[in-house]
């Protein structure tokens, strides 16, 4: 089985959660003829999670299934102190926010091996945030609401992959750094 019950179950919480937290940020465009809305607004919250959740999701099997190529044992968690930070955030109206979405966990392997691991998240975001460029540049008929779902997506996608390759520590550049070190050094 690609993907556990408990994957499955913590994917839905992250992307709920993820959502939640940035459904302000991020706005779906309204029409004259469309009210605003006060409280919690459903479809944006859909908006929301319909361009953020597949650079996230997308980003963390990309490290998944690239372990699992290389026959490393790898499982995905969501974050439930990472996620639980935002919303709190969130919650009190906080003027920045920080959160850790999720992280997949690996066993065995090389450095080499888990250096392309860790790369293959941010790659993902590479391809997500070309491929959301070549729409953009040849889509002729694209409605204003699919025009800028795509721009908030090639948005989100280069932010994650620069945030991520970034040679630190946690970040997945620093495992990649230190992964192709141990390899040659």
């Amino acid at each position: 089985m690609l993907l556990s019950t408990y994957e499955l179950f913590d994917l839905v919480i992250m992307t709920l959660a993820i959502a939640f937290i940035l459904k302000d940020f991020i706005r779906m465009p309204r029409y004259i003829h469309q009210p605003l809305t006060s409280g919690f607004d459903i479809e944006n919250f859909k908006f929301t999670a319909l361009c953020t959740a597949p650079a996230i999701i997308l980003h963390e099997m990309a490290h998944k299934f690239v372990a699992l190529g290389f026959g490393l044992s790898a499982t995905f968690h969501a974050s439930y102190f990472g996620l639980s930070l935002g919303v709190i955030l969130r919650l009190i109206h906080s003027p920045f926010i920080v959160f850790v979405p999720g992280f997949v966990s690996t066993m065995g392997g090389t450095p080499l091996q888990h250096s392309i691991v860790a790369a293959a998240g941010p790659l993902m975001n590479l391809a997500l945030w070309l491929g959301s460029s070549i729409i953009l540049k040849r889509a002729v008929s694209l409605t204003s609401r699919q025009r800028l779902a795509l721009i908030i997506t090639k948005q989100i996608n280069l932010f994650l992959f620069i945030f991520n390759m970034i040679p630190f520590g946690p970040f997945d550049g620093g495992h990649v750094v230190s992964g192709l070190m141990q390899t040659f050094f």
